[in-house]
């Protein structure tokens, strides 16, 4: 039987030195091949600070021979991203990631369309393969190209086919992943990119299709035999049982690294005391109106001086929920990317727009149930079940279709198609500073915000 240990999306892991720590201890733990599937390096406080390179250290404790690329494994830009895969630890495979030449990333230090491991006297060729909308995902890839995916896959299962024993796809497509399992020849599909868990066969030849979800709170352990393949998804724990030296061995070595590199940074000051819990669960991000959400749309509005303020509930990124002192580090977690906020003119039937796009049943993005906005300024009424917007109101009075209103937001949502495609360049109007800095200096002066039922879903 072949094992392969597999994690993805551990995003925020690196902010939190002890859960890094364990994971790598984890992941080192067991006996087989460790695999990521995207999302390893970034984003995050550390990451942003280290341009990606703080999961170096992780990777050597943890054992990683092969990665696959994720969007965010871009966001400090093309030159970042190949010096660190050139450095890394592992192999990162990729059949449909082309460079700013329009050639295949493959020809760069550390990259390979495929690779074959053998793994207790198996082959297993490995193959890569990424969302082909990260270039429209994250500005600072918009300079390469993605294939699609599929004829990608076929073409590197064609060559490794009569190899190997078994074919494994690493993958950064999320509900790509479908499609994927059904290429012929496959025998399993590791996939990241959504961040809800998943272990589960898919089509008439029961391929295995896996997610171990986001943060490294958990990875999969996947058994491929002549039988097929099964996964099991293993959890870190909480509280005592992530400290019990029993159950989750820990990576002295990466939490000294990851603790030496806070440090050194600078991240401990105190911005703001916050009462009670701001949550950063999926539920409470995806869910409607939440505290966190309203505090970050409520600090760009007020930094910018506009009519209202959105944030994308993607850009706030999951993690331990902010209570007691927050830190400038708890700011750049919550928002870890280096862009401004922008101010948007949109008329008011384009807000109208943008309030549906807030539902996914509209934008047709991520799990069908998440909800995409978190708004100051503005209160609306969503009718979910018929995808109408029965309110909605700026400052208290009805929104005007043909009037003019300033909006202040991140600036990916101009470059996105994915979450509200009605923004984009052409409204630009200006901006402001850093998103995270912008979060900091607004719980300077005013603390944290409140639900005050701006978003009904009904």
């Amino acid at each position: 039987m072949v094992t392969l240990l597999h994690h993805s999306d551990i995003e925020n892991v690196y902010d939190d030195h002890e859960r890094a720590a364990r994971l790598a201890g984890l992941l080192a733990s067991h006996e087989g091949l460790v695999v990521g599937t995207g999302d390893d390096t970034a984003p995050g406080v550390l990451p942003l600070v280290t341009q990606g390179r703080q999961s170096i250290p992780f990777f050597e404790g943890a054992g990683t021979a092969v990665e696959t690329f994720g969007n965010h494994d871009f966001d400090f830009g093309v030159a970042a991203t190949r010096d660190l895969v050139a450095d890394a630890p592992p192999t990162w495979v990729t059949v449909n990631v082309r460079d700013e030449d329009g050639r295949p990333f493959d020809h760069h230090d550390g990259v390979e369309p495929w690779v074959v491991r053998t793994v207790d006297d198996a082959r297993v060729g490995l193959f890569g393969v990424t969302d082909p909308a990260t270039d429209s995902l994250n500005p600072a890839a918009a300079d390469l190209s993605f294939d699609d995916p599929l004829p990608a896959a076929r073409e590197a299962v064609d060559t490794l086919r009569d190899r190997v024993d078994y074919v494994v796809a690493l993958s950064h497509l999320g509900q790509g992943d479908d499609d994927l399992a059904r290429v012929d020849g496959v025998d399993a599909v590791l996939g990241g990119h959504v961040h809800s868990r998943r272990v589960e066969t898919v089509g008439d030849d029961d391929t295995l299709v896996t997610r171990p979800g986001v943060n490294g709170e958990a990875i999969v352990v996947v058994d491929l035999s002549p039988d097929g393949a099964a996964g099991e998804l293993v959890e870190i724990g909480d509280g005592d049982a992530a400290r019990d030296d029993s159950v989750t061995p820990r990576d002295d070595g990466v939490a000294a690294a990851l603790a030496d590199r806070t440090s050194e940074a600078g991240l401990d000051e105190v911005v703001a005391e916050v009462a009670g819990r701001l949550e950063r669960t999926e539920a409470t991000i995806h869910g409607g109106e939440s505290r966190i959400g309203n505090l970050v749309a409520d600090a760009y509005r007020w930094a910018a001086g506009t009519d209202v303020g959105l944030q994308n509930a993607g850009g706030i990124r999951l993690g331990d929920a902010l209570s007691g002192p927050v830190t400038l580090a708890d700011c750049i977690g919550v928002v870890p990317f280096e862009e401004p906020v922008v101010v948007c003119e949109v008329t008011g039937a384009e807000l109208r727009a943008l309030a549906r796009e807030m539902s996914a049943s509209v934008v047709d993005f991520g799990d069908p149930d998440w909800w995409h906005g978190h708004v100051s300024g503005l209160e609306l009424v969503f009718d979910t079940e018929n995808e109408t917007v029965r309110r909605l109101r700026v400052g208290g009075e009805p929104v005007a279709d043909d009037r003019t209103y300033t909006l202040a937001t991140a600036e990916y949502l101009l470059h996105s198609d994915h979450e509200f495609p009605t923004l984009s360049e052409r409204h630009r109007a200006g901006e402001h500073g850093i998103q995270h800095e912008v979060l900091a200096e607004f719980l300077r002066e005013h603390g944290a915000s409140e639900v005050e039922g701006r978003i009904s879903l009904v």
